[in-house]
């Protein structure tokens, strides 16, 4: 049986956070030296989001520095910061690993470092680099959800669910009651899972994924009636979802109410949803042919 993949999203705030650390001007003894021009006018091609202007800017304050002083370093992470902000992934890793071997205290390169990691889906760097981001700054529950979300995809439910908990004690936030209840379900507790998502749709009515979630989740539990009422709910929120049509039907069938059920499976089936081709060959020929 599929299922929507909720996937989980840094937030603007973090990124800002990244992006705001070290934009600064830096002092020099030259004041009207060239490297002080070059710099002033990278960092105004940065605010207008000229990121490669900026990128060659930087390149050239840094072939001419070499990197001598601390201070020079920074270049590297503003350099890092534009290459993220047009997809080049790869330099803007290379700039702010070395950025970090000389700043290993820097909590926000290690946000930037794991947002790049994030961009190339590798998820143990990404979990290296929010670890070191949290021993330097515990407490952001934004990190923590996405660490969380992090050890829930790789199977690690019960660190996943301890870093739920945290973030639940801190905010409300209905993605996070469904995650939990994802984490819930893998640790085979259906009870407090099915609470999560009952809480995610107390938060927000019109959070889908609880819905989702929780009808299809009821539906390996074989309780039918339960998973008609979530994707019922799921189905007047997004008539269309291919996902809500196939467990609908899947439901319906279930329930003895082969008809209607192989009309939901019949419009899974046309929305897209493959899966729905098994379904209707072993409860629908009878009806269709």
């Amino acid at each position: 049986m599929t299922r929507n993949k909720n996937t989980f999203k840094v937030t603007k705030l973090v990124l800002s956070l990244v992006i705001l650390f070290y934009f600064k001007p830096i002092a020099s003894n030259a004041q009207d030296s060239p490297l002080t021009t070059w710099q002033a006018e990278a960092d105004t091609l940065m605010s207008r989001q000229d990121f490669e202007g900026a990128i060659k800017l930087y390149t050239k304050i840094i072939s001419t520095t070499k990197l001598k002083t601390k201070e020079d370093f920074k270049f590297l992470y503003k350099r890092a910061i534009a290459s993220y902000s047009i997809g080049d992934f790869v330099n803007a890793l290379q700039d702010i690993n070395q950025f970090c071997l000389e700043f290993p205290e820097s909590y926000q390169a290690h946000i930037l470092s794991a947002l790049i990691y994030r961009q190339q889906e590798d998820a143990n760097n990404q979990l290296i680099e929010l670890n070191k981001a949290l021993a330097l700054r515990d407490g952001n529950p934004e990190l923590i959800k996405w660490r969380g979300a992090l050890f829930m995809a790789k199977g690690e439910n019960e660190a996943a669910k301890k870093d739920f908990i945290v973030v639940r004690s801190l905010q409300d936030d209905p993605e996070l009651e469904s995650n939990l209840g994802v984490v819930y379900y893998a640790l085979q507790k259906s009870d407090s899972a099915l609470l999560c998502f009952n809480k995610s749709i107390e938060l927000d009515a019109t959070y889908e994924p609880a819905y989702l979630y929780a009808g299809s989740f009821c539906l390996e539990l074989e309780r039918f009636a339960l998973a008609l009422k979530y994707l019922n709910l799921a189905l007047l929120l997004n008539s269309e979802n291919a996902n809500a049509l196939l467990y609908k039907g899947i439901a319906l069938v279930e329930l003895k109410r082969s008809a209607e059920g192989c009309r939901f499976l019949s419009k899974a089936f046309k929305a897209g949803q493959d899966d729905a081709g098994d379904y209707l060959k072993e409860y629908c020929y009878d009806i269709f042919k």
